[in-house]
């Protein structure tokens, strides 16, 4: 997801390349979608993150970007506060967790062994703007003109149980019901003679079985997961859009998903690594439900469909087999600074409309990491290569990423603005300082 073009010809193209505009409107037109786009991923890394009550306290931040370097795709990021309470007001059977982002905000209060040892309850709520937002992808372009926004929220209730008490590694049931309204709109660039979706009313019901589990942080020293999953989705009143009604959404949606991960640290030497293979199939699948993957962003989703190089959600799939891999090497002997190699490679059978030529897609990268002596600050920079991307110039794509987390239980406050805390008090409160 890159800037966004404003205007048209040749020479206004060039403008939002260079990051110039021509004129407070269309300044504010362009940061409101660039929040827009990455309010999206947020809520992609976040309606998904209800798949079990996190019983650890955490507050951070997060932070992740990708930027291509050649061609444009929508804008891939996501930057949020995460915050995790599992004895909220101070009720030893209570989890708060909340979200927030500028247009977003997304919650969760979980109540345990609410019926019965070891079944936990929770109700959501989540909402915003730009939450719905969809982004053509074919072939490799970004197709602007049949691009369009969407706003919206919703609730669910789940029901969490945990299957063995006493082991180290829990195994969990997961039974959620949830309804997500969402509206949608135009942008500047959407084709005039393109007719949107009517607004639809989403129901969804996911059961999942999962060993293990992943913590949400950017680096875990230790992670294993065996998980298998299913999700219904039934939309009422769906409608044909596009050219002409050349496109449907079905009324109901069937998705199928198994994952099998690895992450450890090695103890002495302090090297990290993973590796994940995650299996897609669904029915009746539609380019608002398929499976959409590309980019590197480890925290974009629950179940990350990362191919290094490629734009996000550049690839629609009804099926796919995904490999990934990442390697982590400290360069110094305080094990601060790291250099990580990273792969992906999926073979695909794509959506009708959305096909290519290939079935295969695989990229790579690297980078450097910085770990700050108390842990608290992570960042990374790298760069990916997608071998089978396609671009105008072929096929082959480089792009270029960061990745930041803040952790406030480990650091210091953000800021010493040298103010009276009076002028500082709604900062230290959203931030529980």
């Amino acid at each position: 997801m890159n800037c966004t073009q404003l205007g048209s010809g040749p020479a206004k193209d060039l403008v939002p390349r260079l990051g110039l505009c021509y004129g407070p409107r269309m300044r504010f037109r362009r940061r409101l979608r660039i929040i827009g786009w990455m309010i999206l991923g947020l809520w992609m890394c976040l309606s998904s993150a209800r798949a079990q009550i996190d019983p650890v306290d955490r507050q951070m931040f997060q932070l992740g970007y990708n930027q291509p370097l050649q061609g444009r795709g929508p804008i891939a990021g996501y930057a949020f506060y995460y915050l995790n309470k599992p004895t909220a007001f101070n009720r030893t059977n209570l989890t708060f967790r909340l979200a927030v982002a500028p247009v977003f905000l997304d919650s969760q209060l979980g109540i345990k062994d609410v019926l019965g040892p070891d079944t936990d309850l929770a109700v959501g709520l989540e909402g915003g703007g730009f939450a719905d937002s969809f982004a053509e992808m074919r072939r490799g372009r970004f197709v602007r003109g049949e691009s369009f926004v969407g706003h919206g929220g919703g609730t669910s209730l789940s029901l969490f149980h945990r299957f063995n008490p006493d082991s180290r590694i829990p195994l969990n049931a997961i039974l959620r019901g949830g309804f997500h309204y969402a509206a949608y709109g135009r942008e500047d660039r959407t084709d005039p003679t393109f007719e949107l979706p009517d607004d639809l009313k989403n129901f969804s019901l996911r059961t999942g079985l999962r060993w293990g589990g992943r913590a949400p942080v950017l680096f875990p020293k230790v992670a294993m997961e065996l998980s298998i999953w299913h999700e219904t989705l039934l939309r009422g009143s769906p409608s044909d859009y596009g050219f002409g009604n050349d496109r449907t959404v079905n009324d109901r949606s069937h998705l199928f998903w198994t994952r099998g991960l690895l992450y450890y640290t090695l103890p002495e030497k302090g090297h990290q690594f993973s590796f994940s293979v995650t299996l897609g199939t669904s029915t009746r699948a539609d380019r608002l439900s398929a499976y959409r993957m590309g980019g590197f962003l480890p925290l974009i989703a629950e179940f990350p469909l990362n191919i290094p190089g490629y734009y996000a959600q550049e690839i629609t799939a009804t099926d796919f087999a995904l490999l990934n891999g990442f390697y982590s090497i400290p360069l110094d002997h305080d094990k601060n600074w790291f250099l990580a190699f990273m792969a992906g490679s999926a073979a695909v059978d794509y959506l009708p409309g959305l096909q290519q030529s290939g079935d295969w897609h695989t990229g790579v990268g690297g980078g450097i990491r910085y770990r700050s002596p108390n842990r608290a600050w992570q960042i990374a920079l790298g760069y990916g290569y997608g071998f089978n991307a396609i671009r105008k110039s072929g096929r082959g794509a480089h792009s270029i990423g960061i990745l930041l987390q803040y952790d406030f239980d480990l650091g210091q406050p953000l800021f010493d603005p040298g103010l009276p805390p009076s002028q500082w008090r709604g900062f230290d409160r959203l931030f529980g300082r």
